[in-house]
C-alpha cells in the first residue's frame, strides 16, 4: 500500500486546476484500505506489532502529545506500544493509555549520551523484537537511527513543525528526521519543506495530521461554570474580550509579535480587551524574561498575562474571544489551532502559524467560508489589524465563523481516520518475521 505525498495533491483554494484531493480523501483511502482487508484486520499483517516509540520528553510539546496519541492508537488496535524518554507530566498517561515507558535521556545533545542511547536502543529492539521504530525529536531520531539501522529494523519520523537551518551543520543536524524508511508529516506545509530542503522522494512523504478530541473540545459541553472561574483566574472582567495565545514560550512561537500587536491596539485606542499567554517556560527564563521587558517598554502590563500552563484548556478557549498563533518559524500543524476551532472561536494565524489546509482565510476562501484570518510572520501591525477586524464583527457573525472552524475541524482531523492512517502506515513497513 502507498501513502500518497502531500506533494501530489493539489492545493486547497478555490483557484487551483485541476480536481480538488483532499488530505481527508488520502485519510479515507488509507482506512478503506485497511478495512478491506476484512473485519478485525486493522493491520495488513493481521498479528499483535510492538512499536518503538522514541521522543526527548513527555510535557506539552506537539512531539510529547503526538507520541502519547500513538500509544492510544497502538493499545486501542491491540498492539505493544514502548515509549523511551526523558519523561515529563504525561509519562503517567503513558500507562493509562495501555503503553510502557523505558526513562532514558533521549533530549540530550551531548554525543556521547547519544551513542549509548543508541546502544541501549539496540537492545531494546532486540530484546523486545520491536517490529518499527518511530522517532520524534533531532536528538532522540539520531540515536533511534542508528539503532535501527544496527538492528535493520524499519524507522519512521515525525515532523511537527519546520525546523531552522541557520548554517549547515543545522541542515545536517535535522537530515535525521528526513531519514526515514516513512517520513510522516502533519500538515501539507511540513510535507512541501521537507521535500524541498531534503529532497526526500514524494513516495517517502505521508500527510497523517493530528486529530482532536471533538467531545472533549466542544463548547457545548462545556458549564459555564468553568469558563466564569477560568476567566476570575485570568482576572478578566465582564465583556472584556480575551486574546488567547497557546503555546510553550518559545521564540518561534511569536509572542514578541503578540506584545507588539497588543501595544497598537492601545495606541488606537482600543479598550476591554485582555491577552493571555497560556503554555509553560520549562526553564527558558531569558525569553520569559525577554517578554517581560518589552511589557514593561510598552506598557502593556495591564493588558497582559502570563498565566503559565492550564489544566482546563476546554474551558480555556470557551473564556476567548479569539485564539492566536503568531508564529515566526514554519509550525505546520498546531494542535492549539486545531482545538481552538474546535471550540466554535475565530483564530488569527501567521502564514507560517497554520497553512490553507488549517485554518480557512480570505482571500484563498470567500469571507463566508473563512475561520479566520491570516498575516505575514512577524507583521503586528497586521496582527494588530486583523484583531481589531474581528473584535468589530457583529457577534452572530463572529460566532458564525466559530461554527464554520469546528465543521472544519470535525470533517478533516477525524480521530478514527488518523488512527487508520497511522495502523497502515505501520502495517506497511512492519518488517516480516
Amino acid at each position: 500500500m502507498t501513502l500518497r505525498s502531500s506533494a501530489a495533491r493539489a492545493p486547497l483554494g478555490p483557484d487551483s486546476n485541476g480536481p480538488e484531493i483532499r488530505r481527508t480523501d488520502q485519510l479515507d483511502i488509507q482506512a478503506q484500505a485497511v478495512n478491506d482487508r476484512g473485519p478485525g484486520a486493522t493491520v495488513a499483517t493481521a498479528r499483535r506489532l510492538t512499536v518503538l516509540i522514541v521522543v526527548p520528553t513527555l510535557h506539552s510539546g506537539a512531539a510529547d502529545a503526538g507520541a502519547l496519541d500513538l500509544v492510544r492508537i497502538l493499545g486501542a488496535a491491540g498492539h505493544r506500544a514502548i515509549v523511551v524518554s526523558r519523561g515529563g507530566r504525561l509519562a503517567e498517561e503513558v500507562a493509562t493509555a495501555g503503553g510502557e515507558w523505558v526513562a532514558r535521556d533521549m533530549a540530550s545533545t551531548n554525543p556521547m549520551v547519544m551513542l549509548a542511547n543508541a546502544v541501549a536502543l539496540a537492545r531494546l529492539i532486540r530484546r523486545n523484537r520491536c517490529d518499527v521504530v518511530h522517532a520524534h525529536g533531532r536528538a532522540a531520531a539520531w540515536s533511534a537511527y542508528l539503532a535501527a539501522r544496527v538492528t535493520r529494523t524499519p524507522f519512521l519520523t515525525t515532523w511537527y513543525k519546520g525546523f531552522r537551518e541557520q548554517n549547515l551543520f543545522k541542515h545536517l543536524y535535522n537530515s535525521v528526521m528526513a531519514r526515514g524508511d516513512r517520513v510522516v508529516a502533519v500538515s501539507d506545509q511540513i510535507a512541501e519543506l521537507i521535500h524541498d530542503r531534503h529532497g526526500t522522494p514524494e513516495n517517502r512523504i505521508a500527510v497523517v495530521p493530528l486529530s482532536i478530541e471533538l467531545a472533549r473540545f466542544d463548547a457545548a459541553a462545556i458549564a459555564p461554570e468553568r469558563v466564569e472561574a477560568m476567566r476570575r483566574a485570568w482576572g478578566v472582567k465582564g465583556d472584556t474580550r480575551v486574546i488567547l495565545v497557546v503555546g510553550r514560550m518559545l521564540r518561534r512561537k511569536g509572542h514578541h509579535v503578540v506584545v507588539k500587536a497588543v501595544h497598537r491596539l492601545k495606541e488606537r485606542g482600543l479598550k476591554d480587551f485582555l491577552c493571555v499567554f497560556a503554555g509553560e517556560d520549562q526553564g527558558r527564563s531569558r525569553y520569559t524574561g525577554e517578554l517581560w521587558d518589552q511589557i514593561s517598554e510598552t506598557g502593556t502590563a495591564d493588558v497582559v498575562r502570563l498565566v503559565g500552563t492550564v489544566d482546563d484548556m476546554p474551558a480555556a478557549y470557551a473564556a476567548a474571544t479569539v485564539a492566536v498563533s503568531a508564529a515566526v518559524q514554519a509550525e505546520g500543524l498546531q494542535r492549539a489551532v486545531l482545538e481552538a476551532q474546535a471550540m466554535a472561536r475565530p483564530v488569527v494565524v501567521s502564514d507560517l502559524g497554520a497553512g490553507p489546509d488549517v485554518v480557512l482565510a480570505p482571500p484563498a476562501v470567500p469571507e463566508d467560508r473563512m475561520t479566520g484570518l491570516r498575516v505575514p510572520a512577524g507583521d503586528a501591525d497586521a496582527l494588530a489589524a486583523a484583531l481589531i477586524r474581528l473584535f468589530s464583527l457583529p457577534e452572530p457573525v463572529r460566532a458564525a465563523i466559530g461554527v464554520r472552524g469546528r465543521a472544519w475541524v470535525s470533517q478533516h482531523f477525524k480521530g478514527p481516520d488518523v488512527a487508520q492512517a497511522m495502523l497502515a502506515l505501520y502495517a506497511e513497513v512492519a518488517r516480516p518475521r
